[in-house]
């Protein structure tokens, strides 16, 4: 795909959401970050439902820490390999107390070095409540990446690299909100919604047999 292309792409993707943001509900950077934790192998929706219990009682990591690994448990048991997310959420509370005054660190290799928080994990904290520009590339983008052709790769490192190559930069901070919702509610893994698409005639994945 040339790079004519991908720039009409993200247009028409800030044309029809300016202004896009994820689906997860949070009220503050922790909030994001326990939830981003939370909603690895699990859907958005699952992760709210848990979540809307769960930070009225407790949503800080002294709070969230004082609660306790079981009864952190019977909070978020709805969502998928909960036990060791608990686990994880209360060794990260511990370690933003004790090294970084219990605020959330906005730099990659600090917020990496907390249990549960993977590359993917950091970007999207970093892209959604720090604005950094930085690619959370999941399922969805991968599947959306390879599938129009905006980006080529063979694992999910390789299309994060190409995409920030390739995406015009005043779409970069956005980008990652818009390829996610895109294949989340039309560029859908098993039956694509091709007549439904906004880029279907940018699209390089017509006329090919599905992946």
């Amino acid at each position: 795909m040339n790079n004519s292309k991908r720039k009409i792409i993200f247009s028409r993707f800030k044309h029809h959401n300016p202004e896009p943001r994820t689906e997860l509900e949070y009220t503050s950077t922790f909030e994001l970050l326990i939830a981003v934790i939370l909603s690895a192998q699990s859907t958005d929706k699952g992760v709210n439902k848990a979540t809307a219990k769960l930070f009225p009682i407790a949503n800080t990591p002294e709070s969230i820490a004082k609660l306790g690994l079981d009864d952190l448990k019977s909070y978020i048991k709805t969502i998928g390999l909960y036990n060791a997310k608990a686990e994880n959420i209360i060794k990260t509370c511990h370690i933003l107390i004790n090294k970084h005054n219990s605020i959330v660190p906005d730099i990659r290799e600090q917020l990496e070095e907390l249990p549960g928080v993977g590359r993917k994990t950091a970007n999207v904290v970093l892209n959604t409540a720090f604005k950094q520009i930085a690619m959370a590339v999941d399922t969805h983008i991968f599947r959306v990446s390879n599938r129009t052709k905006i980006a080529l790769g063979k694992n999910v490192l390789e299309v994060e690299k190409k995409l920030l190559k390739v995406i015009p930069k005043e779409y970069l901070l956005d980008a990652h909100h818009w390829l996610i919702l895109h294949g989340r509610y039309t560029c859908t893994a098993r039956k694509p919604k091709c007549g439904a698409c906004m880029i279907e005639d940018l699209c390089e994945f017509k006329d090919k047999s599905e992946e």
